[in-house]
C-alpha cells in the first residue's frame, strides 16, 4: 500500500490484539489495525514490555525502531516497513506494518555446508553441527542486502540476524527489529559482512551524500524526537566516515561482530 496511507493507518487506526509473538525478546504482539474501512495487520511493541538492557536506556527501544524507519525513508531504499510511535492497548509503543512473506520465498542468508557455498554467496563465519559437520554462515551477493548492510552501518545496528530480514511481495526486501540501534559507541553486529572492505557502489555513495544533506534539513529534528543529541550527532559522523572511507565497514575488534543466534 502507498507509504502515506500506511503511516496514516498506523498512526490513527484502531488496534485489536490478535496474539503475542512468543519468540521475541520483548513484548511483541500482532494486531489488526483498521481505519475508514481499511484493515491490515501490524506489529505493536509497547514500551512497557521492553526488557531492560545494560547498554541502552530503559524505555527507548520503540523510538529507535521509528528512527530506523525515518533514516530508511530518507535514503529512498524503503528497507524498513512503515513504523510510527503511538498509543495502543498496552500504552505507547512502536507500531509497524506487518509484512506477509510469499510462500516459497528463497532466503538469502543462512547456514550452508562449508563445501557447498552457493555460487554468488559470501561465507561470513564457520560453524559445526552436533555431528561435527562443517557449515558456513553465508549470504547472497545481492544489491538489496548490500544496501541493508550500509543502512545498518549508518544506524549502528547491534542485532542484524538473518531472521530480521523479510522477503515481501514484488521482490521486496525488508529489515526489521531495530530496537538496539543508534548507540553512540560502535556496536555494529550483523550477518552481512560479505562486502567487508569492498568499495561502496556509486549509487550508494550518491544516496549517502544526499542523506548527509538531509541530516541538515528535516531529518535531524525528526530523529531528535526519539534519540539524544549525542546519538543524532553520531548518525551524521557515521555517514561522514562511510563517505570518507568509500568502503563497507570492517568488523569491530572489541565487540562480537555477529549476533547470537545469527539466524
Amino acid at each position: 500500500m502507498p507509504e502515506d496511507e500506511a503511516v496514516a493507518l498506523l498512526s490513527r487506526g484502531h488496534l485489536e490484539i490478535e496474539g503475542r509473538l512468543v519468540d521475541a525478546s520483548n513484548t511483541t504482539v500482532r494486531c489488526e489495525i483498521s481505519l475508514d474501512g481499511l484493515t491490515r495487520r501490524c506489529v505493536y511493541k509497547p514500551v512497557r514490555g521492553e526488557r531492560p538492557l545494560w547498554d541502552f536506556p530503559d524505555g527507548t527501544l520503540a523510538g529507535r525502531e521509528v528512527s530506523a524507519y525515518l533514516v530508511s525513508q530518507a535514503t529512498g531504499w524503503d528497507l524498513v516497513p512503515p513504523t510510527v510511535l503511538r498509543d495502543g492497548p498496552l500504552g505507547p509503543g512502536a507500531c509497524q506494518l506487518w509484512i506477509d512473506e510469499p510462500s516459497g520465498a528463497d532466503a538469502l542468508i543462512g547456514f550452508v555446508p562449508a563445501y557447498d557455498v552457493p555460487q554468488g554467496w559470501f561465507p561470513v563465519a564457520s560453524a559445526r553441527d552436533d555431528e561435527g559437520d562443517a557449515y558456513a554462515l553465508a549470504h547472497a551477493d545481492d544489491a538489496r542486502l548490500a544496501r541493508l548492510a550500509v543502512l545498518d552501518a549508518v544506524i549502528n545496528n547491534a542485532d542484524r540476524k538473518g531472521a530480521h530480514v523479510l522477503y515481501g511481495p514484488g521482490d521486496r526486501l525488508y529489515g526489521v527489529d531495530h530496537g538496539v540501534s543508534f548507540h553512540v559507541e560502535n556496536k555494529l553486529r550483523t550477518v552481512l559482512w560479505g562486502w567487508t572492505g569492498k568499495p561502496l557502489p556509486e549509487d550508494v555513495v550518491a544516496v549517502l551524500t544526499d542523506l548527509s544533506a538531509r541530516m541538515d534539513q528535516a531529518l535531524v529534528p525528526a530523529l531528535e524526537e526519539h534519540l539524544t543529541l549525542a546519538e543524532v550527532r553520531q548518525v551524521r559522523r557515521r555517514i561522514t566516515r562511510l563517505l570518507r572511507a568509500g568502503r563497507f565497514p570492517q568488523p569491530p575488534r572489541d565487540w562480537p561482530a555477529v549476533p547470537w543466534p545469527p539466524v
